[in-house]
């Protein structure tokens, strides 16, 4: 007996079998098996480093005022922490002497953009343009090259950190947030950071929180006698081979 092949059955077939190696394919090449296997080619900045030897790095975003800067460095230096301000360019240039004072207190500084706007939406030469402009500005004032990069609010998207990158800038952001703009008290600050941070935190603050400057001393105080170093963000960070998961976590390159 001879069995009949269904030649419409075998094409059927051989057409879904093609099907799905394209499909394999096409989801292998693109960002669909990126974000599957969570590694999503998007790219990210740095949120936090992988490293275990409870080092960590205290920031200071300053854009509005500078009624409780003095506290805060006066803080820092009787703990002996050197923290990480990052500065907008209308900052620096209303507050030279606040500058100055900042990097004279052995602390780092970053710029935080030249007008603090929401960056994803402007093109490569805008982005340029905020990025050199407010860096200049404060290297009119310290003399030092910035390196550093914080995006307003947080915002960013692949080409600010492609721009960011091209320019030689490490984009970074936090992932403990004190929340001290939200007027909270001293204590519900200091909660945060301590509960929040772990080996290769970097936490958000800012200069001119109304409660800011009481939280800070206990912050120090208390993650210090828990084992934590603080370190400024530029030395907490790998310089070169790393890669930054899809969480921002830089880790070394294996």
């Amino acid at each position: 007996m001879f069995k009949v092949i269904d030649f419409k059955s075998v094409a059927a077939a051989l057409a879904a079998a093609c099907m799905a190696v394209v499909l394999c394919l096409s989801v292998r090449f693109t960002g669909a098996y990126a974000v599957y296997y969570n590694a999503s080619p998007r790219l990210v900045p740095i949120y936090s480093v992988g490293r275990d030897d409870k080092v960590v790095s205290i920031t200071f975003d300053c854009a509005w005022g500078t009624e409780y800067t003095d506290k805060i460095l006066t803080a820092l230096k009787a703990s002996d922490v050197r923290a990480t301000f990052f500065m907008v360019e209308f900052w620096t240039e209303k507050y030279p002497d606040f500058v100055r004072k900042i990097d004279e207190s052995g602390c780092e500084i970053g710029t935080h953009s030249a007008t603090h706007s929401y960056m994803s939406k402007q093109n490569a030469e805008e982005i340029k343009l905020e990025l050199q402009s407010s860096s200049e500005a404060i290297t009119a004032v310290t003399g030092k090259p910035v390196e550093l990069f914080r995006p307003p609010y947080g915002d960013y998207d692949d080409e600010l950190l492609k721009t960011a990158s091209e320019l030689g800038y490490y984009t970074i952001q936090w992932d403990v947030d004190s929340l001290d703009w939200k007027n909270l008290s001293a204590s519900d600050i200091a909660m945060r950071v301590i509960n929040g941070v772990t080996s290769g935190s970097i936490i958000l603050m800012h200069n001119n929180g109304t409660h800011t400057a009481e939280a800070v001393p206990v912050i120090l105080e208390t993650l210090k006698n828990r084992g934590y170093t603080f370190v400024p963000v530029g030395e907490l960070i790998f310089r070169e081979n790393y890669s930054v998961d899809h969480t921002g976590r830089q880790q070394r390159a294996q």
